[in-house]
């Protein structure tokens, strides 16, 4: 039997700072694969600015809790043992580990530079401020701590494209680096927002620099081996010259295996814009569904008066349905976050079952709503029905697709597998009453009873003799309709 593909995100930003993410990590494996779970995506392992960073403010893509760095030796999330030993306790549940790899910058530099830059409008990064002048930047990277060991590349000034603090004058701004063959990343290769969105925070990396291109190709045929990774989630890729990172990944798949899996965070919904990333990059990488999560945020916020027969318009799973990572929630997106844009709690069960439920796309659970989130940003768990719709992706969401999108508040769909003796699945949802909907699921079900594998629904469903029946739903609600005698 063909078994669906299932990601989860095993972090969300407000975790304890308590090194012990990896051994829970490890710990929960048994749990993660009898849920359906094919890969997880782990947190940036990563030596970063000190040890309570998330992992995006990298400093030394070379220590993985290793190395006493940064006023640590772990990361915020524990050891490098103890991320490789999750690794390996993964791969020994039939689950693939994903790696977040931040490469855009680094951050928390070791010591004081100076080089000419020339001040640009932050709001359009193509448009000079000053004649060029000289600054003092952190951009000498030496990791004193690691001392040369595994690598004992140096950063300088020269391998960056911009900076955002001159320490000289104790002032911030948007400081492009001037020099030999520098300059932003050409504007076809990163993203127009701000003109050219080539910069985004701290010390940026020049990708035009043959030494800095050596350097991390050092690093992942190092890291790689070392930690058995099985894939790459790529940070902040619309700020990176994509002609590098199509290069790069192709050099990885062709080194390793076509089956390394690579996915990228491309924050734009923008659909020309997503195609034309994708077309320049060989569909080298999948893409997070941009799209799809705002088209979420809006029907939540929006209620009854949201189309559902649009739920999909415009995102990349209907446009690029083999390249489409499908998600409702991440760390960016979560409350007090960059990115922040929650989908409501009431519409969370519905986002779900229109990404787990479904033919198309790869769907990726939050660990936010899985777990629920503690603190001064705590958002409620979402287990209990995310346990049930995970059950139904792995036991019945497979074959042909057929979709009943005609009522802008009721919309279902049928999976009708290839072996006639399984169970079809009939899923309706509606954003406003009570309701149902006549969809076909074979006429060998006819006589046969139907009942909802979410509980949401008691009553239980008769297939006619033509293989029709009618499948209902509650107002705000979603339901997953199997044969009775399979639940």
């Amino acid at each position: 039997m063909e078994r669906n593909q299932t990601l989860m995100q095993y972090f969300e930003w407000y975790l304890p700072n308590d090194g012990q993410h990896w051994n829970r990590l490890a710990a929960d494996a048994p749990h993660l694969a009898e849920l359906g779970i094919s890969q997880v995506w782990m947190p940036p392992a990563f030596k970063a600015t000190n040890d309570s960073d998330v992992g995006y403010g990298i400093y030394d893509l070379f220590d993985l809790g290793e190395f006493d760095q940064k006023g640590t030796v772990r990361t915020k999330y524990g050891t490098k043992d103890e991320y490789i030993q999750a690794i390996r306790v993964l791969k020994d549940h039939g689950i693939s580990a994903i790696a977040d790899l931040v490469l855009n910058h680094k951050a928390s530099a070791d010591g004081l530079e100076s080089f000419e830059v020339i001040e640009v409008d932050p709001e359009d990064r193509t448009k000079e401020l000053t004649e060029p002048f000289s600054i003092k930047g952190w951009t000498h990277f030496y990791f004193p701590g690691r001392r040369g060991h595994y690598n004992d590349f140096q950063w300088h000034w020269y391998h960056f494209t911009g900076t955002d603090f001159d320490a000289g004058r104790k002032q911030t701004g948007i400081y492009q680096i001037v020099g030999d063959n520098k300059g932003w990343s050409d504007d076809s290769l990163v993203d127009n927002e701000n003109g050219n969105y080539d910069y985004l925070m701290y010390a940026d990396l020049d990708f035009k620099h043959p030494e800095v291109v050596q350097n991390l190709y050092d690093w992942v045929n190092w890291f790689i081996p070392t930690t058995g990774i099985s894939g790459f989630r790529l940070d902040a890729i619309k700020h990176i010259d994509s002609f590098f990172m199509k290069n790069f990944i192709r050099d990885i798949k062709d080194n390793l295996s076509e089956d390394f899996y690579v996915f990228g965070e491309f924050w734009n919904p923008d659909e020309e814009t997503n195609t034309n990333y994708l077309e320049d990059t060989d569909y080298r990488f999948d893409l997070v569904d941009v799209k799809l999560h705002y088209n979420f945020q809006e029907a939540s916020e929006k209620e009854a008066n949201f189309d559902l027969t649009t739920i999909f318009d415009g995102s990349l799973v209907k446009n690029h349905p083999d390249s489409a990572v499908t998600f409702v929630e991440n760390h960016d997106t979560q409350k007090g976050q960059a990115l922040e844009s929650v989908v409501a709690d009431w519409f969370k069960p519905l986002a779900y079952g229109l990404i787990l439920l479904r033919q198309q796309g790869k769907p990726c659970v939050f660990y936010g709503d899985y777990y629920g989130v503690q603190g001064a940003h705590a958002q409620a768990s979402f287990q209990e029905i995310l346990d049930k719709l995970l059950m139904v992706r792995k036991y019945w969401a497979y074959g042909a697709e057929t979709d009943y999108f005609e009522d802008p508040n009721t919309i279902g769909w049928t999976r009708i597998p290839e072996e006639l003796d399984r169970s079809p699945l009939a899923v309706i949802l509606s954003n406003k009453d009570d309701a149902a909907i006549s969809m076909f699921v074979g006429t060998q079900w006819q006589g046969q009873s139907f009942s909802d594998q979410l509980g949401h629904h008691s009553d239980t469903v008769l297939v006619g003799k033509d293989g029709w029946a009618s499948f209902p739903v509650h107002g705000r609600s979603i339901s997953a309709w199997t044969l009775t005698n399979d639940l």
